[in-house]
């Protein structure tokens, strides 16, 4: 009986919901191990630039900003990250972004090791290091969909947050040691040693690319899509509201940990080390029971009770004066932090389509780093004023009462949701000469629906508009003929031609189906009408008497097809 026990469990285990499963694919194995150690090396050069602060100043603001400094530009920089691994070879991107960390951290391990590092460079070159690794996580988080099928995608993403924390169980206590044997300079040079291997695994991965029928964006363009994408996607904004409120409340846990060790439990920098790990393991616990938590709790629920119990935690951290009871809650914590963050990114990769699957993860990135960095920032001002104890207790509070949001943001539901995108359109005929940036591009769409639809209709196209305007499209109205009820036109803009053809070769299936859902309201013997027009049209007309003029008006019908589009 217990073997067969045994065996089901290892099924399960390796199933498409196991944990494991993703480990099958040899990229993403190859991948998820070079990871493992670049961040193992990361949460030892933690260690190292957090406890060689302490030692050159005694301000709690200074140690808090070492966590700013590794936040702050996954902040700030994540946007133009994500725009860049969407753009370009995400290999490639990777590459760069390693290179750039890596100069960092060779730089702040030679200056320690020659005595000429002070507060000010120690977190100059730390923010450095994090600039490499804020322009490496949406290259790597959004390949992953490439190396693991998507049945298998939330155990990936799960085994991600599960290498971040065995680093950040192992970790820290190993950097602790290391510390107390060689100096910050030790750990600054293993740090150095464990960025190769990621680099090399990266350098020999041949990733397929599948061409694009359409030019890239220009960066700044492409900014502002990823932007837009998040301004007009309900589901994806509470996600980021809800992981900025967690990483505020829960930064306080990072940023005020060393000075926990220091002056609560009258530690060393081996208890620093032996905390963070314990933090660390209990985020290993909650990634590994994940697949479990999603399938009995809804995302609402679960991130509610890991606020519960992360307030709870955060409470006995700000009381106890005891290592062992210290370490029991930061294992409660850890889990509890993990769940929640890797609720938050399976929200935004499930609620994503592919072509902006970099940019929407970079905004989950910069609003966990961001909570982070402002929480670092705020708790080590308020340990300043009121104590690190009264600091911990506050933030605790926070963190308690932050499931009250569910008022104003309740958790998607993302299940089942079809973001794939569908087959490319036809190209639209043009009769008129005009370049990919010719533009303003105004496109009206005509339907006749019976006035007894009259409310369906209007609130369906509510919807549209969203889809419309979240895949590019401006100004978007919907208006009605005052002399003809039945008659309806949707106007909406594209700034040029090539954004509108961008635009309409961006709708998933799910979106698609909803325009064909406001098709089906057309009535009568005629199809829908398109018109697509070139507003300002002052390039395309003749300029001389005898240049000719090659534009026509063109009215294009389009008929609710599987493949039709406007």
């Amino acid at each position: 009986m217990s073997s067969t026990t045994d065996k089901r469990a290892k099924r399960s285990f390796l199933t498409a919901e196991g944990i494991a499963a993703p480990l099958k694919h040899a990229v993403f194995r190859r991948i998820w191990l070079a990871s493992l150690l670049s961040n193992l090396g990361l949460m030892i050069n933690g260690v190292g630039a957090a406890w060689a602060m302490t030692q050159m100043t005694t301000s709690a603001d200074m140690v808090a900003l070492v966590q700013t400094a590794l936040m702050l530009p996954i902040m700030l920089l994540s946007l133009a990250a994500g725009a860049m691994a969407d753009m370009y070879d995400r290999r490639i991107v990777g590459l760069v972004a390693l290179s750039i960390g890596l100069t960092g951290a060779i730089t702040l391990a030679v200056l320690a090791h020659i005595g000429a590092i002070t507060p000010n460079s120690l977190l100059m070159f730390c923010f450095m290091i994090g600039s490499g690794m804020a322009l490496f996580g949406p290259a790597w988080q959004a390949s992953v969909s490439e190396q693991v099928p998507p049945d298998t995608l939330p155990s990936a993403v799960a085994l991600n947050g599960i290498s971040y924390n065995i680093a950040r169980s192992f970790g820290p206590a190993l950097g602790g040691l290391i510390v107390a044997a060689g100096g910050a300079v030790a750990a600054f040079v293993a740090n150095v040693l464990l960025y190769i291997p990621l680099l090399t695994v990266l350098y020999l991965w041949r990733r397929t690319l599948e061409p694009s029928r359409l030019p890239p964006e220009r960066l700044r363009r492409a900014v502002v899509s990823g932007v837009r994408y998040i301004v007009h996607s309900p589901s994806i904004r509470i996600v980021l509201y809800r992981t900025l409120v967690t990483g505020i409340a829960g930064g306080s846990v990072l940023a005020l940990l060393p000075l926990v060790a220091r002056d609560i439990l009258k530690g060393n920098a081996e208890t620093y080390g032996l905390m963070l790990g314990c933090f660390g393991m209990g985020g290993v616990l909650g990634a590994l029971n994940i697949s479990s938590v999603r399938k009995y709790l809804s995302s609402e629920r679960a991130v509610r009770l890991c606020a519960l119990t992360m307030g709870l935690a955060i409470g006995v951290l700000a009381l106890s004066h005891h290592s062992i009871l210290t370490g029991a809650a930061l294992i409660v914590a850890g889990a509890s932090w993990m769940v929640s963050v890797t609720l938050f990114n399976i929200g935004v990769q499930l609620s994503t389509p592919r072509w902006v699957a970099g940019r929407a993860l970079a905004a989950y990135q910069a609003a966990i780093a961001g909570g982070v960095a402002i929480g670092s920032w705020l708790w080590g001002h308020v340990a300043n004023e009121v104590g690190i104890d009264k600091a911990l207790m506050i933030a605790g509070t926070m963190m308690f009462l932050s499931p009250l949001l569910v008022i104003w943001l309740r958790m998607p539901a993302v299940e089942g949701s079809d973001h794939d995108a569908t087959d490319a359109l036809a190209e639209p005929e043009v009769n008129l000469s005009i370049t990919p940036r010719s533009g303003p591009i105004v496109i009206e769409v005509e339907y006749r629906v019976n006035q007894d639809q009259a409310r369906e209709f209007y609130d369906l196209l509510q919807k549209v508009q969203s889809t419309r305007q979240r895949n590019g499209a401006y100004d978007w109205s919907i208006s009605r003929d005052l002399a003809d009820p039945e008659l309806w036109t949707e106007r909406y803009h594209c700034p040029t031609w090539l954004d509108y053809l961008r635009q309409r070769n961006r709708s998933t299936r799910s979106e698609r189906e909803l325009h064909l859902k406001a098709i089906a309201f057309h009535m009568g013997p005629d199809p829908i009408r398109v018109r697509r027009m070139l507003e300002r049209p002052l390039g395309s007309v003749r300029w001389k008497d005898e240049t000719p003029d090659h534009s026509k008006k063109s009215a294009l019908p389009i008929t609710a097809s599987a493949n039709s589009g406007v």
